[in-house]
């Protein structure tokens, strides 16, 4: 059945093709409708007058009618459809008035007929349809429909296809959710069934690589199913041609002899100050490198202290990684020699390749590369360092901490961002990778390393754009379950979406489909360049919750109203505090105090109270995670607070209790010392700001549910807004 209904749908888009075509008309898209069970009503084409009058009549009741024709995209702005025609006199009248409206529209259009169409009952609006990112490929998209859908702009997108559960979840990922349930007295409409015609949509497309773009605009859903009232099929002027991809064997294979290399070559090392190749060599040397480091200048004989060779041709026994540091323009011969010693990695730092319009020197060197089997880090980056490897390959500042974050930029003033924030935070770093251009080696290779690497715990990545989406979207779904997957995705304009032939093109824009698609992979999308930092270090400090239920414990009101707001805008649950835990709470707290969920102890109470109080929060199991604010008096300093706190919370992991512990501190500059002691030993803690804390907590929140590590009182299926993505709700932790 399957191959039967491939086969109509190929013979057509020939057909259409052999036309040179590339916009179905209404009748060909029945036959795909009808070829995929996409539910449309009955209709006929009417090819002159006396026809539209004996089907408007076998229909039985008020029709639309719709002009046909193959060179008119969009109907109604050429006064092609008229609704609601009933009886022989006006179905002429209006055949005559449709006929007349294409042709003053469009002068030379082709018109083939009438369409003449069952007129669906009222119901609710809704569009469905696909489209063909750059980025990301078929993409189905879901939204409230009708004559408001470019304006409300309420739609949400997943790679196509989709099974029947993900079809069903972006019905809840939209604004305007609470509308398909029914509101105001109104209905629900059936949800399955729209379910259903998103499902099949994206089938076609995943079938159909030719197929641009799909719009079911409007599907008219009532509770007794979903019916598309219109269907349009745009075919892609070409297929884009297939980027090579690697096994996941293979992507590890060079990665780890990238990152952890026994030998390294320098191409174009000096011993002149000021040069790149001389600031590779010392960052190479001075960062205590354990494995060989060898020189390649043709003009030199010994570069500090150590032989220089004429070319790595010269370079005795393997070298894992090649890095270069000579202008653009003899990138490409050297990157032949490379390529003849077997050595699997060259690390590009020289700029003047695509990002000055020298896109064919860019092609050379990735041809070459491919042609040898070298992988191509760069053009036009910093270098980078792998810190678990003393390696510091890099013109830039040298970084030694070693920690559990692996950082990724595209940008080197974002990457020297990243140093500086790692250095002035204390942030320990497995890696810190450049990029640039991307030409080979980009995020889904590093994400693939960095999934299996045991020294990461946490990957963050600043990036501009993907070379391929797909790629990125498999390698985060295979590392999220382990480790969390921060992303910053600069730019947020739908330029893309100006040259669009459809609503659904016209409302896939750049960020939205990023946004939704970075969800659907399990990713923690960072709203700025601060958060993916604040994230990043954070993220591996924070256990994970094994819940939903947030406590608020403060000892400020002003405090917790703010902290309340926090959490809701983060798309967490305050928990509704049980009468036994309130009444715990309350023995702790003074009169004056509010127990209830934020729990105000007030702002003079002593140490005693802040620990009291912080180890009911801990001890019952009803608690997930903790949301402290603190205001900094006399009675409380912030060291200790900030020592009793830590005190607490280490002890009850020491019995096996752990739960994220956040913290707000409110105060004079004392709070600053208090923030860093508590974050070193795993509360995370900031000063002057209510929003960052539970912006983690949030952050972790989501990561937690995308890894399914909440319990099964957590979201359920379906609810994406909230969660961030679809979840099972087991724990894993």
């Amino acid at each position: 059945m399957a191959e039967d209904r491939v086969l109509r749908v190929r013979t057509l888009l020939e057909a259409v093709r052999a036309e040179g075509r590339t916009a179905l008309t209404a009748p060909e898209g029945k036959v795909i409708a009808d070829a995929y069970a996409i539910a449309v009503p009955g209709e006929e084409l009417a090819t002159d007058v006396e026809e539209a009058v004996a089907y408007a009549a076998r229909f039985g009741g008020p029709v639309v009618m719709k002009i046909v024709s193959p060179d008119i995209l969009h109907k109604t702005d050429a006064g092609g459809v008229i609704v609601g025609v009933e009886g022989a006199t006006d179905v002429r009248a209006a055949f005559r008035t449709i006929i007349d409206n294409a042709r003053a529209y469009a002068p030379g259009a082709r018109i083939e007929g009438v369409q003449v169409q069952e007129l669906l009952p009222q119901g609710q609006e809704v569009i469905v349809g696909a489209v063909t990112d750059p980025t990301f490929g078929k993409v189905v998209a879901f939204g409230l429909g009708g004559v408001l859908v470019e304006v409300l702009k309420d739609v949400t997108f997943r790679l196509a296809p989709v099974d029947a559960d993900e079809a069903l979840s972006m019905l809840d990922s939209i604004r305007s959710a609470e509308i398909l349930h029914g509101v105001r007295g109104a209905p629900a409409v059936d949800r399955w069934a729209i379910a259903e015609q998103i499902r099949r949509v994206s089938e076609l497309v995943a079938d159909f690589p030719e197929i641009a773009e799909v719009d079911l605009n409007p599907v008219i859903a009532t509770p007794e199913g979903a019916v598309a009232a219109d269907i349009r099929v745009i075919l892609a002027e070409s297929v884009p041609k297939e980027r090579r991809r690697y096994t996941r064997e293979e992507i590890l294979t060079s990665m780890r002899r990238l990152m952890q290399p026994s030998s390294v070559a320098v191409i174009g090392a000096s011993n002149e100050q000021g040069k790149i190749g001389n600031s590779v060599m010392r960052n190479l040397v001075d960062g205590g490198f354990s494995g060989e480091i060898h020189p390649v200048n043709p003009k030199a004989d010994d570069i500090l202290g150590r032989k220089a060779y004429k070319s790595v041709t010269d370079v005795p026994g393997e070298v894992d990684v090649a890095v270069f540091a000579i202008p653009a323009k003899f990138v490409a011969s050297a990157l032949e020699e490379v390529g003849r010693k077997g050595i699997p990695n060259a690390v590009l730092i020289p700029s003047g390749f695509a990002e000055t319009g020298e896109q064919q020197l860019q092609d050379e060197i990735v041809a070459i590369g491919e042609r040898y089997g070298v992988r191509l880090l760069g053009p036009n980056i910093y270098g980078y360092y792998s810190t678990w490897q003393d390696l510091c390959a890099t013109f830039c500042t040298p970084y030694d901490v070693k920690g559990g974050v692996a950082l990724t930029s595209q940008s080197g003033g974002i990457g020297m961002a990243i140093l500086g924030f790692a250095r002035t935070t204390k942030t320990g770093v497995s890696a810190i990778v450049g990029l640039g251009n991307k030409s080979d080696l980009d995020e889904d290779d590093l994400l693939t390393w960095f999934g299996e690497d045991p020294n990461t715990q946490c990957i963050a990545m600043h990036l501009e754009d993907l070379k391929d989406g797909r790629a990125f979207v498999e390698a985060a779904r295979a590392t999220v379950p382990k480790k969390p997957v921060v992303v910053l995705k600069a730019g947020r304009t739908a330029a893309g979406a100006k040259a669009a032939g459809s609503h659904t093109g016209a409302l896939a824009g750049d960020d939205a489909v990023y946004d939704d698609i970075l969800k659907q992979a399990g990713v923690i999308r960072a709203p700025g360049l601060n958060d993916m930092l604040e994230y990043a270090r954070a993220l591996p400090v924070l256990p994970a919750p094994q819940g939903d239920n947030v406590v608020i414990i403060t000892g400020a009101g002003g405090s917790g109203v703010l902290l309340s707001d926090a959490v809701t805008d983060n798309g967490l649950s305050l928990m509704e505090i049980p009468p036994d835990l309130d009444e715990s709470f309350r023995k702790f707290i003074p009169p004056f105090g509010a127990a209830g969920n934020p729990v105000d102890i007030t702002g003079g109470e002593p140490p005693s109270t802040y620990e009291a109080t912080i180890r009911l929060g801990l001890e019952d199991p009803r608690i997930h995670s903790l949301v402290l604010g603190y205001w900094h008096t006399i009675v409380t300093p912030p060291m200790v607070f900030a020592e009793l706190t830590a005190r607490v919370v280490a002890e009850f992991r020491e019995r096996g209790i752990e739960k994220p512990v956040v913290a707000s501190l409110a105060g004079d500059v004392e709070v600053e010392e208090a923030c860093q002691y508590l974050f070193e030993r795993g509360v995370v803690a900031y000063p002057y700001t209510t929003e960052k804390p539970v912006a983690v907590l949030g952050a972790k929140y989501r990561w937690a549910r995308a890894a399914e590590r909440l319990r099964a009182e957590g979201p359920p299926v379906g609810r994406w807004r909230e969660t961030g993505g679809i979840v099972g709700g087991r724990s894993m932790n």
